[in-house]
């Protein structure tokens, strides 16, 4: 066989491979794997703040004290209030000017960091927002009066709000939890055991603490992403 002749043989045979491998890659329908979207969500960073049941409002503020709204949060219906109040521990260094949230809880909960927890000195444990029994003792002080809670300080977990057409899209459930990354940060991070809360009335967005946001180096508005 001439050179030429077999050249033309062994283009021949090539050609025919990947023929055949162009088809079983198309079988299918698709040239090409698709890609997933991306599952990206924006941060917000929550300080140490109180929601107040109207029992407690009436012993901090006065009875029949109604909170005055200073400006709307991210998720409908929520409002930071004018409002602060104390928060002390056993050991007795205050933390002043903590934020109340409205609208009006059926329970009081107040949600702190763990390096708060350090400094007023009580056992807060990591929990789902609610999760109140066994929590940490706390006492509030506000203008009228102060209360001592036998349970209700909490470290809040890491959680995304999310909508039930973003949750079926990403293939997730209320109460599921996921593992996210950071994308952007000179203190790249994985955060484990983040809780999805899902309702018609939620907006796209991460919750986490001071704590959290400064150890991955993250500001309000940057982009994490479930993996």
């Amino acid at each position: 066989m001439s050179t030429a002749a077999l050249i033309e043989l062994i283009t021949r045979e090539v050609l025919a491979e990947l023929k055949e491998r162009r088809g079983k890659t198309t079988a299918a329908g698709s040239s090409a794997p698709v890609t997933p979207a991306a599952k990206r969500v924006p941060v917000a960073i929550s300080a140490r703040h109180v929601h107040l049941a109207q029992k407690e409002i009436d012993i901090l503020f006065g009875p029949g004290y109604q909170l005055t709204k200073r400006n709307d949060l991210y998720q409908p219906g929520e409002f930071a209030a004018n409002e602060v109040v104390t928060l002390v521990g056993p050991k007795l260094r205050p933390l002043t000017n903590v934020r109340i949230l409205g609208p009006v809880r059926d329970r009081t909960q107040v949600e702190i960091s763990r390096t708060d927890a350090i400094t007023l000195g009580i056992p807060a444990p990591v929990r789902r927002s609610g999760d109140l029994a066994g929590s940490a003792p706390i006492t509030l002080v506000g203008p009228k009066g102060s209360v001592t809670l036998p349970e209700g300080a909490i470290i809040a977990n890491r959680h995304i709000h999310m909508s039930p057409v973003e949750a079926e899209k990403w293939g997730l459930k209320d109460n599921d939890e996921v593992t996210v990354r950071t994308i952007k940060s000179d203190r790249p991070t994985i955060f484990g055991g983040v809780q999805v809360r899902v309702s018609p009335k939620f907006k796209l967005v991460m919750h986490i603490d001071t704590d959290d946001a400064n150890a991955a180096g993250l500001q309000c508005n940057d982009e994490v992403e479930i993996r």
